[in-house]
């Protein structure tokens, strides 16, 4: 068997894009993490950090930064809320219901929340030699949306999301039926 549909999985897969969005809107703000030396210490956010670097040669790098780590994981959720969120109430998809869904699987790679958490796990596995290091809220929002993002992609069946889409009367262009492949 190639494809199997899942009862309710339309639902948590809306559930666990709710979840993304206010995961990651979450770790924007709230203290990512704390570095203390003798008695001195300081704690900053991800918007923290991005104020503090974005001026000069830095700006671009921070740019990307937030769009690789924030921005498409919040725009693959909306995408795929805007996909889901009529076929699982049964009505009609919305119009570029099949172009929003399509858009979600191809930025699914450049999505980098996970190699973010990677990355600063090495990192602080160098600082904390140096100094004493404590993780904030945010840190943990990161953690916990690698799980949310493991599980999302348990429930989801591209198979079954094209064929309701495709059910409702939505036109498709095929595309979908043979990944990687352009025009």
């Amino acid at each position: 068997m190639l494809a199997k549909s899942r009862g309710g999985a339309f639902i948590q897969l809306i559930a666990l894009s709710f979840t993304s969005m206010i995961l990651l809107i979450g770790a924007i703000f709230f203290p990512f993490l704390e570095i203390s030396r003798m008695g001195f210490g300081n704690a900053t956010s991800l918007f923290g950090v991005a104020m503090a670097f974005a001026e000069g040669l830095l700006l671009p790098l921070v740019l990307v930064l937030l769009l690789l780590v924030v921005g498409l994981p919040i725009f693959r959720s909306f995408l795929l809320l805007y996909t889901l969120l009529p076929l699982a109430k049964g009505h009609q998809p919305y119009q570029y219901a099949a172009t929003a869904f399509r858009w979600s699987e191809q930025l699914r790679p450049w999505s980098m929340a996970e190699i973010f958490i990677i990355g600063t796990a090495v990192a602080l596995v160098k600082i904390a030699g140096l100094a004493t290091v404590h993780l904030g809220p945010a840190f943990w929002a990161f953690c916990a949306l690698v799980l949310v993002n493991v599980a999302a992609r348990g429930f989801m069946c591209q198979t079954t999301i094209w064929d309701a889409i495709e059910d409702a009367g939505v036109p498709t262009d095929g595309r979908e039926m043979v990944e990687g492949q352009t025009g």
